[in-house]
């Protein structure tokens, strides 16, 4: 049975979204404050984490950095704070999707079953044993590693799919749209935005420089490029 985590401070909002879960046959943990819902995602498993941001004691933004410097579970937002920036710092954070409120439960539903599935695929689909040694950089594809200069690279994972279709296109400009469909699925209900974000964490921690990066190249109006 898959096992969800649901950190929500609203008890009701809460307790509506594990009633629909436990229909879906989801067995669901509820934590009602940032302090309880990092303990029990840093050490318990889960197969997806539910994430308030507006919590007491943490917030989820915090929750969300921390869970990602450890572990690479799907994680869905789902918060009052609906704009822009905060939808732009959740996904920069590693979130893998984000839902506003007031929302549809069933679309929740969805979207949970739909992130599993992807994660699923991802984990335990056949992937080539081999290795990509780009310069200083080296991709493992089988354990989803990362090496600079012989240092591993902590990735999350919507990063390292970014970086693998790059240098698997290498030399080929991708757009923004292109990323999106294979990273995030056609059936992945976000903003194309977050490409972006992504992008720029990226650079963050593999180009020696971000500003002017040595792998991923822009190509003002197009996308991107691995060189």
């Amino acid at each position: 049975m898959r096992k969800i985590l649901i950190i929500e401070d609203e008890r009701a909002i809460a307790e509506l979204e594990r009633d629909y879960l436990e229909i879906e046959n989801f067995l669901v943990v509820i934590a009602n404050d940032g302090e309880k819902g990092l303990e029990l995602s840093l050490n318990e498993d889960f197969d997806l984490i539910v994430l308030d941001l507006m919590l007491p004691k943490i917030s989820g933004f915090e929750i969300c950095k921390r869970i990602r410097e450890i572990k690479n579970i799907p994680i869905i937002i789902v918060s009052a704070k609906n704009d822009d920036i905060d939808k732009v710092r959740g996904l920069g954070l590693g979130a893998d999707d984000y839902i506003s409120k007031p929302f549809s439960p069933l679309e929740l539903v969805a979207r949970i079953k739909g992130n599993i599935n992807r994660y699923e695929i991802l984990i335990n689909g056949k992937s080539p044993k081999n290795e990509i040694n780009i310069g200083e950089l080296s991709l493992n594809i089988d354990s989803r590693r990362v090496y600079m200069n012989e240092k591993e690279i902590i990735l999350t994972r919507k990063e390292f799919d970014i970086l693998l279709l790059l240098v698997q296109n290498r030399e080929i400009v991708l757009s923004k749209e292109t990323i999106f469909d294979k990273v995030w699925g056609y059936d992945f209900f976000g903003d194309i935005s977050t490409v972006a974000v992504h992008i720029r964490k990226l650079r963050e921690k593999i180009e020696l420089n971000p500003k002017k990066p040595k792998y991923i190249e822009t190509v003002w109006g197009t996308g991107y490029r691995f060189i």
